[in-house]
């Protein structure tokens, strides 16, 4: 914490210039999401992590129109909600603030980003064309703040309407990014498209393909892509032998893979949960 506060004050002593603001907090909250996905101690990061997003609100007060700020507060708040805040209204509250801020962002960079909250599907499709590679990061980060929302509001039938518009998001942030293209995607688009059987449209095959596109990305290394893959794919078509044996393999990995151990020692716990609860679905 005492490195935290050094930087913290650093920032302040910046004068106001927004790029070195810019710069000070795009190097913290880098070496910070370092940290932590490097973590193997899930309740560590659940208890410590609070005090960051406070950081970070400070930064987007004395900043609030910087795009990267708000994006790196967005990202962070999308995290801890969707996955460490226990209680239903707590998440609710964490992921619409991560959301504001990443439509801020977006809209700092792209003006028509702006009227995303009231626009029909199609409205939103049509602004789409205008978001360029060098909007791709804050189109990235929205999907993902978007993502963390629903799911924090999944109890709310009416949040199920955006999911076509996610899909979207992701299906041209995917056209746009190149080779800077952040693998998780693919993995958001196979939960996406599993998220409805195929009689109500879901697309499973299109799926298996994303989610085996992100295991080849990450060498295997992601074990929370199989863990989605069992639970959205392989229960979605009551493929037995193909969730028991991606949940076996999760569970027989090591975990202590750069940039993905926090991750991985989470997906660990739940894979063992899906194979305890396995005889009871299939």
């Amino acid at each position: 914490m005492k490195r935290v506060f050094a930087i913290f004050a650093i920032a302040l002593s910046l004068g106001g210039c927004a790029s070195m603001m810019s710069s000070a907090v795009t190097g913290l909250t880098d070496n910070l999401s370092a940290a932590i996905l490097n973590q193997d101690d899930p309740e560590l990061v659940r208890i410590g992590a609070p005090s960051y997003l406070l950081l970070l609100d400070s930064f987007v007060e004395g900043s609030p129109d910087n795009p990267d700020i708000l994006a790196a507060a967005a990202t962070l708040y999308a995290t801890y909600g969707a996955i460490f805040a226990e209680d239903e209204l707590r998440a609710a509250k964490l992921t619409s603030r991560a959301r504001r801020y990443s439509l801020k962002a977006m809209c700092e960079t792209y003006t028509p980003a702006c009227a995303w909250p009231d626009a029909s599907y199609d409205e939103f499709v049509a602004t789409l064309d205008g978001v360029g590679a060098r909007h791709a990061d804050f189109l990235y980060t929205y999907g993902f703040a978007s993502l963390a929302f629903l799911k924090a509001h999944s109890s709310d039938w009416s949040s199920l309407a955006e999911l076509p518009r996610i899909e979207a998001l992701f299906t041209h942030y995917l056209n746009i990014s190149g080779d800077a293209v952040n693998g998780n995607v693919y993995t958001f688009m196979g939960i996406l498209l599993t998220f409805r059987p195929p009689a109500l449209g879901g697309e499973p095959e299109r799926a298996r393909e994303f989610f085996e596109k992100a295991i080849a990305l990450t060498d295997g290394h992601d074990l929370n892509v199989k863990v989605e893959f069992a639970r959205g794919y392989a229960k979605l078509l009551y493929d037995r032998e193909l969730h028991d044996r991606l949940l076996n393999e999760v569970i027989a990995a090591d975990p202590y893979q750069d940039g993905f151990i926090l991750t991985n020692v989470m997906a660990q716990e739940e894979a063992a949960t899906l194979l305890a609860e396995a005889d009871d679905y299939f």
